[in-house]
C-alpha cells in the first residue's frame, strides 16, 4: 500500500481500548497485528503521533503512556490522570499536555493545568495556568529553539537552545490585551513572529510580523489592520513566509447572516498585504494551504458554496464551481485535493488532480465526522465517530482513485471516539504520479441512499419512465358544478326522492308511537287514581262515591290487590309501579331502547351508603330519632302535594260525564311555625352529630364546637316537645 514497503499504521480510541490496526498489503484489510499494542480502558480522552512519527502516545485515565515506534516498546509514563489534550513539538523532544482548570477548598487560586515533558526523561520541565480550552496550545520554533506562549494578553519568549534550563525564565515578552494571539511560524531560524492584538472601543484590530528577537514596535515588518473582528485564526504556510488571517464576527449586524461575517487577509514577509477577494456572499466555510507553500483553496458562499484556487498575489488560479462543499483537504504532496460537504450535507467527495485541474473521482461518505489523508498521499480515511454521532460508527479508507479499499462498522453497543494515521518523517515516501486508472476496491456493506426522484401520491402508479399524469377535459353542464353529467344529474334526482319516500314512513311510524303511548298513559293514571281512592274509603277519610260506574275510562281488571296490607303506601310507589308498566309498554313499542348503564354502577354504592347509615344509627341513635322526625314531616308533604297535583291531571283527562270529587285532607293542618322550629332543631343536632364524629376520628375542636356538643341533650328535649305539642 506505501512505498518502500512501509505501511502506514491506524491508532483507533474507542469506549473499550486503545489499539493499532496494520495492512498486510495494498488489497488486504486493516486488522490489529500480534506486535501492535493494545490496551483495554473505557477512560481514555486522547491519542497523538510526534510530527516525525518516532513516538505514540495516549492516556488511560491513569496516567499517560508514551511508546516508541520503532519496537513499540514503553519509553515513559506521565503521572497525568485527568489528562484531556495532548500535543507533541515539532521534533518529538517533548510532549504538552492540558486538563481542566480546577479550583478547590485546599488551591482556592486553582494549581497549573499546562504541563511540558521531556521525553527522554519523563521530567516535567514547565507548568502554566491556561484556564481556555481553545488556544491553550504553546507555540514551537521549527528547530525547537524557541519556545512562546500567551499568558494574560501578554506574549512570553524562552530560549530552549541551551536545553532544558530555557523554561526557568524568559528572554523575551510583549504586552498586549487580553484575547490576543500569538504564533511562530514555521521554516526558518530564527522564526517569524505574528502576534494579533483585538481592538478596543473605535481602534481597530491590529495583526503584526516581526523576525525574532527584533520585537520592537518600530521593528515590525507587515502590518494588517481590520474592524468587526471577535475572533482571529492564524494560518503559515509550510515555508513560513505568508500567513493567512480569516477574522470573523460573532453576530451580522446586519441580519444577512446567522453565523456572523468573515473575512480574510493574507500578510508576507516581505511586508506585503492584502484582503483575498471572494466573488460570493456568505461565510467561509473553509482555508487551507497547499504543502507546496505557493497556493491555498477557499470554500466560501452561501450553499451552494464556490471553491477557488489561490496564488501567493492573492489572484484566483482555478475555480471549481459551485456545489454542497465545506471542506478542503490538500495531500501531503500537494497534488491532489478534496472537496467535500460534510455535516449538515449529503457528504459529496470530490477528488481532483492540483495539476491538471480536473476531477478523478465523485463519491459519497454519509455521516462522515473525521478525514485524515494518508502520509504516503494516496489513501484517506473517513470515518464516523463519537459524540459527534452515537450510531452507525466505523470508518472506511479509500483510494483517490474512488475505490473502497477497506470498511470497518463498529459494534452496536461500542463507540468509535478517534481514528489517526501512523506520521513518518519527510522524504520517507515519494510523490504519489496520478493516474485515472481506477484502481480495484470492494463493495460497501452500508445501503446505498435511493437515487430515485420523490414522486408525489396522486402521481404514481403510472408508467415507471414518465409519472407525469394526463388531466382530460370535462365538459360541463350550465347550473351544475365542473365535472357532473346529466347521469350524475338523474342520479341524484332519484336518490332524492327515495330520501323523502323514508322521511315520511318515519313520521308515520313516530304518530303511530306517540298515538300508542298517549293511550298507554292515561290508562295508568286512571289506574292509579281508583286504588287512591279505594284505600281512602278503607280508612274512612275520603266521602266521594265509590262507585265503579262514576269512572267508565278505568280498567275494571285493575284491583287492589297492589295496595300492600298495612294499607301504608304513598302516592310515590303508586307512581313507581306506573312508571315500571309504562317501561314495558314502552319498550314493546320501542324494543331498540338501551337499557341504562348507571343503574348497575349506582347499586353498590347505595349498598354503601346503607351499611355507613346503619352504622350511624347504631352509634347516635337519640340523634338519628331526631332526623327521623323531620324526614317523616317532609314525606308527609310531599306526599300531600304530589297526591293533589295527581288528583288534578287526573280531572283535566276526565270526560264531561264524570262528576267532581269532592276530597277532604288526609291530614290535620300543618303548623307552619312549628315545622320551621322543628328543622331547625333538626339541623342543630344534625350538626352536633358530625362534630362528635370529628372528635372521635381525633380532630382537635375548638371550644365553640365543643360547646354545641354539651348543648345535644336540651335540643333533644327541646324537639320531644315540639313534637308532642298539639
Amino acid at each position: 500500500m506505501a512505498v518502500d514497503c512501509v505501511s502506514p499504521a491506524l491508532a483507533i480510541r474507542s469506549s473499550v481500548g486503545i489499539e493499532l490496526w496494520a495492512s498486510s498489503g495494498s488489497k488486504q484489510p486493516y486488522e490489529h497485528k500480534s506486535n501492535l499494542p493494545r490496551e483495554e480502558t473505557k477512560n481514555s480522552r486522547s491519542i497523538s503521533f510526534s510530527p516525525d512519527g518516532s513516538y505514540f502516545a495516549y492516556s488511560n485515565g491513569q496516567e499517560v503512556k508514551v511508546l516508541q515506534t520503532n519496537n513499540w516498546q514503553l519509553q515513559c509514563t506521565l503521572p497525568r490522570p485527568k489528562a484531556f489534550y495532548l500535543k507533541f513539538s515539532p521534533r518529538g523532544n517533548y510532549l504538552c499536555t492540558w486538563e481542566l482548570y480546577v479550583i478547590t477548598k485546599d488551591i482556592p487560586e486553582g494549581s497549573p493545568n499546562m504541563f511540558v515533558y521531556e521525553i527522554a526523561t519523563g521530567k516535567q520541565v514547565f507548568s502554566i495556568v491556561q484556564k481556555k480550552q481553545t488556544d491553550w496550545e504553546p507555540s514551537w520554533s521549527s528547530d525547537e529553539s524557541i519556545f512562546a506562549i500567551v499568558v494574560g494578553g501578554e506574549s512570553l519568549f524562552y530560549d530552549l537552545s541551551q536545553g532544558i534550563e530555557g523554561f526557568t525564565a524568559t528572554t523575551k515578552k510583549i504586552g498586549g490585551s487580553r484575547g490576543g494571539i500569538l504564533s511562530v511560524g514555521p521554516g526558518s531560524s530564527p522564526p517569524f513572529i505574528a502576534i494579533y492584538t483585538p481592538g478596543a472601543k473605535d481602534a481597530p484590530s491590529m495583526c503584526k510580523l516581526y523576525k525574532y528577537p527584533a520585537l520592537g514596535q518600530t521593528q515590525t515588518l507587515a502590518c494588517k489592520s481590520f474592524f468587526n473582528a471577535d475572533r482571529v485564526e492564524m494560518m503559515w504556510n509550510k515555508r513560513g513566509t505568508g500567513l493567512l488571517l480569516l477574522t470573523s464576527t460573532e453576530v451580522d449586524k446586519t441580519g444577512a447572516s446567522y453565523y456572523g461575517n468573515q473575512a480574510l487577509h493574507f500578510l508576507n514577509t516581505k511586508g506585503d498585504s492584502c484582503s483575498v477577494p471572494l466573488s460570493k456572499e456568505g461565510p467561509v466555510h473553509c482555508v487551507k494551504w497547499s504543502p507546496k507553500a505557493t497556493e491555498f483553496v477557499v470554500v466560501y458562499g452561501y450553499m451552494p458554496s464556490k471553491a477557488a484556487l489561490y496564488n501567493l498575489k492573492c489572484d484566483v488560479i482555478f475555480d471549481f464551481k459551485e456545489g454542497p462543499r465545506n471542506c478542503a483537504y490538500f495531500n501531503p504532496f500537494g497534488n491532489l485535493v478534496v472537496l467535500a460537504g460534510f455535516g449538515n450535507l449529503p457528504g459529496n467527495v470530490e477528488i481532483w488532480d492540483v495539476k491538471m485541474k480536473e476531477m478523478i473521482a465523485n463519491i459519497k461518505c454519509p455521516d462522515t465526522t473525521h478525514f485524515e489523508w494518508s502520509p504516503n498521499g494516496e489513501y484517506f480515511v473517513t470515518a464516523t465517530t463519537a459524540p459527534r454521532l452515537r450510531i452507525g460508527n466505523g470508518f472506511k479508507v479509500y483510494h483517490y482513485s474512488g475505490a473502497l479499499m477497506h470498511e470497518t462498522i463498529w459494534p452496536q453497543g461500542q463507540e468509535l471516539l478517534a481514528v489517526e494515521w501512523q506520521q513518518f518523517a519527510e522524504n520517507t515516501f515519494g510523490e504519489p504520479t496520478i493516474t485515472k486508472a481506477k484502481q480495484e476496491g470492494i463493495k460497501s456493506s452500508q445501503p446505498e441512499a435511493s437515487k430515485n426522484v420523490y414522486t408525489p401520491p396522486h402521481l404514481r402508479g403510472g408508467n415507471k419512465g414518465n409519472n407525469k399524469m394526463l388531466i382530460q377535459p370535462q365538459n360541463t353542464i350550465p347550473g351544475l358544478p365542473p365535472g357532473y353529467t346529466s347521469s350524475h344529474a338523474n342520479n341524484k334526482k332519484q336518490g332524492a326522492q327515495k330520501h323523502t319516500t323514508t322521511q315520511q314512513n318515519n313520521q308515520q311510524q313516530q304518530v303511530q308511537q306517540q298515538q300508542q303511548l298517549q293511550n298507554a298513559s292515561s290508562k295508568r293514571q286512571q289506574r292509579n287514581f281508583e286504588r287512591a281512592r279505594a284505600r281512602r274509603e278503607s280508612k274512612g277519610e275520603c266521602g266521594v262515591n265509590t262507585n265503579s260506574n262514576s269512572s267508565p275510562n278505568v280498567n275494571k281488571n285493575s284491583s287492589g290487590n297492589n295496595t300492600p296490607p298495612n294499607g301504608e303506601a304513598t302516592v310515590e310507589v303508586l307512581q313507581a309501579g306506573g312508571q315500571e308498566e309504562n317501561s314495558q309498554q314502552l319498550q314493546q313499542a320501542r324494543p331498540q331502547n338501551k337499557r341504562n348503564p348507571n343503574n348497575r354502577r349506582q347499586q353498590p354504592q347505595q349498598q354503601q351508603y346503607q351499611k355507613k347509615q346503619q352504622h350511624q344509627n347504631h352509634q347516635y341513635g337519640n340523634n338519628n330519632d331526631a332526623e327521623k322526625i323531620l324526614e317523616n314531616n317532609a314525606q308527609e308533604g310531599q306526599q300531600t302535594q304530589q297526591q293533589q297535583q295527581q288528583n288534578k291531571s287526573f280531572n283535566q283527562q276526565q270526560q264531561g260525564d264524570v262528576p267532581q270529587q269532592q276530597q277532604q285532607p288526609s291530614k290535620k293542618a300543618a303548623n307552619p311555625e312549628k315545622d320551621k322550629k322543628i328543622r331547625n332543631v333538626a339541623k342543630k343536632l344534625s350538626d352536633i352529630k358530625k362534630l362528635k364524629l370529628r372528635q372521635e376520628q381525633g380532630e382537635a375542636l375548638e371550644l365553640n364546637q365543643l360547646n354545641k356538643i354539651s348543648m345535644e341533650a336540651k335540643f333533644l328535649e327541646e324537639l320531644k316537645a315540639l313534637k308532642l305539642s298539639d
